[in-house]
């Protein structure tokens, strides 16, 4: 029998139930009615449920009982829930559809059940799946109602890392919507680009921690459906109104977003490309998912992803991409890749000191493909390392062939991705290319998009030491566009940066651009690492650069891609070119007098 000042306890700790037992037994009922109330007691103790019961006839509608399992799942004591509100549990996430559903049952004194986000005492959120029964005294009239709290952060339907929805609870919820629903339903994919710099640059730690950051951001919104769909990827579902509203709820989403996400160790800028697209009671949740997504794909390939409504060539497209995938497959066993060759110029005395290989692929039914349609798709398939191999024989063995005859060699430049260093041992391809082609190690230049250098700094930096003591040369592309470029010219042994043709377009009227571009060359002649100034398409433009101490370019001014042949005849012209490049007018609008 419980000793008295233990059943005090419990009647403090849980009034509600133990003031039933206590009746029963003044009443004299104990024999036949105590012992089951007592059983119900050791039975809420040890359930892995949590269970608390609200009082409805007083103020506020209070806590009067919660179970140890309340305790352990939300990490409040009783003494710090009881005499409260359920809603503290939704902390400032107070705009969940499922809350008007539960208000409704309360009002209506029945049952319901949702899912929704609660937090914890630390702040950590979790997915409750709740259920709320009434209780009704002798004449109907409800006094409580008992709550059934189960944790299902981590179940099926549900993503563990922020406790959102994943795809399959997304379409589930979206589904059971569409089926009902007599409003427009807006979807909403969105992806945090560069996301795999973070990871890499700062930690997996830190790129969770975003993550779980614009988790919480996301969830705040008037959504039907909040959801993570892959490993940067996130998708809403919206109740519209209006169709037409669907724009400014796209741009209200990525206000939320716009500011800095404060993390362990870091402070971050994310940005983002979104697609959305709208549908109607009985549009197939898959298709509605997938139209998102493909107007997504057309966001992140357009210059400052702006966010893009579904069109129906969106899915066209994402076929293709498809196919262009499959067809990758074989590209190389086809001889369907070559490349064509852009000249780079010293400014100075207009040699041709060089040439970049812009890699090209002859689809068989799409035509000459840039590298910007396929060279994404052939890194996620994996393609790329094969690819990357073919270029690399290729251009040496091209590159010895045009040194062989010439007095003065010149250097050709290769784009390659970050992902044959991290995959392959890239040292010993290049050691194998060059003793299979003849190619002198100085004839090549390896160059690296900047956005791409983050992964793995101390893997690459050493690959990177190797190649210079073997002659080969580094280049960073796009200068300036990406993260800690700074740092990697302390860090890497570069031996070259090209300046971003968005820096060099309309620089003749940017003072700005000029300041920026001089620093750059300044930098780059302090380090002693040459620079190379792309996008040069106007005299103006050319002369500006050479003003300011930059020794190569590259252009339309002096001549677009060619393919081998075309190239070739370009340097045949080479001497003709050059005559009277010394007396050129190079007088510029730096001081703001030249034309």
């Amino acid at each position: 029998m419980m000793g008295e000042t233990d059943e005090s306890r419990d009647i403090a700790h849980r009034p509600f139930l133990f003031s039933v037992l206590r009746w029963l037994r003044l009443t004299k009922r104990s024999d036949e009615l105590a012992a089951p109330v007592a059983a119900s007691l050791l039975a809420f103790d040890n359930i892995s449920d949590a269970v608390l019961v609200a009082d409805m006839r007083l103020r506020g509608h209070p806590i009067v009982h919660v179970n140890p399992a309340f305790e352990a799942i939300t990490g409040y004591a009783a003494s710090e829930v009881i005499g409260k509100n359920c809603r503290y549990l939704q902390g400032s996430d107070r705009l969940q559809p499922e809350i008007r559903e539960m208000r409704s049952a309360l009002a209506e004194g029945r049952a319901c059940s949702v899912t929704l986000r609660n937090y914890r005492r630390d702040g950590t959120m979790f997915r409750n799946a709740l259920r709320l029964t009434p209780y009704r005294d002798y004449s109907g009239a409800v006094t409580h109602f008992v709550g059934v709290i189960r944790d299902v952060t981590h179940a099926s339907g549900i993503d563990r890392l922020t406790g959102l929805l994943d795809r399959y609870g997304l379409l589930d919820r979206l589904g059971s919507i569409l089926e009902s629903s007599s409003s427009a339903i807006l979807v909403v994919k969105l992806d945090i680009l560069r996301f795999h710099d973070v990871n890499n640059g700062f930690g997996y730690n830190v790129g969770d921690a975003l993550l779980r950051s614009v988790a919480a951001r996301l969830a705040t919104l008037p959504a039907v459906a909040t959801s993570r769909v892959g490993t940067n990827s996130f998708a809403l579902a919206f109740e519209l109104d209006s169709a037409g509203k669907a724009a400014v709820l796209v741009d209200d989403v990525l206000g939320l977003l716009q500011p800095r996400f404060l993390l362990p160790g870091a402070s971050l800028g994310a940005q983002f490309a979104v697609g959305y697209s709208i549908g109607f009671t009985g549009t197939d949740p898959l298709q509605l998912v997938r139209q998102a997504g493909a107007a997504l794909q057309r966001s992140k390939a357009m210059p400052g992803h702006p966010p893009q409504p579904y069109a129906a060539a969106d899915e066209r497209d994402a076929h293709n991409r498809i196919r262009l995938a499959s067809d990758l497959q074989t590209a190389v066993s086809n001889q369907e890749l070559l490349f064509h060759y852009q000249p780079q110029i010293d400014l100075a005395s207009g040699d041709v000191v060089g040439a970049e290989a812009l890699l090209r692929w002859n689809h068989g039914a799409f035509g000459l493909q840039s590298p910007t349609r396929f060279i994404p798709v052939a890194e996620e398939t994996g393609t790329i390392l094969e690819i990357g191999a073919w270029g690399l024989r290729t251009l040496a063995a091209y590159a010895a062939q045009v040194n062989r005859v010439r007095g003065t060699p010149i250097r050709f430049a290769f784009n390659v991705s970050v992902i044959e260093f991290t995959r392959r041992d890239m040292v010993a391809l290049v050691e194998q290319v060059l003793g299979e082609t003849g190619c002198r190690a100085e004839w090549l230049t390896l160059e690296l998009t900047e956005s791409l250098m983050v992964p793995e700094p101390e893997e690459i930096r050493r690959a990177f030491g190797k190649l210079r003591s073997l002659g080969v040369e580094i280049s960073i592309d796009d200068f300036g566009t990406g993260f800690s470029n700074l740092r990697y010219l302390e860090n890497f042994p570069i031996s070259e940066i090209k300046i971003d043709r968005s820096f060099v377009h309309d620089l003749a009227h940017s003072a700005a651009k000029r300041v920026i571009v001089e620093s750059i060359v300044k930098l780059g002649a302090a380090l002693g690492i040459r620079v190379v100034a792309e996008g040069i398409e106007t005299g103006a433009e050319r002369d500006i650069m050479r003003a300011l101490g930059c020794s190569v370019g590259q252009g339309y001014l002096f001549a677009r891609p060619m393919d081998a042949t075309a190239f070739q005849g370009f340097l045949d012209r080479e001497p003709t070119m050059q005559e009277g490049w010394g007396a050129r007018r190079f007088l510029t609008m730096i001081d703001g007098d030249g034309t």
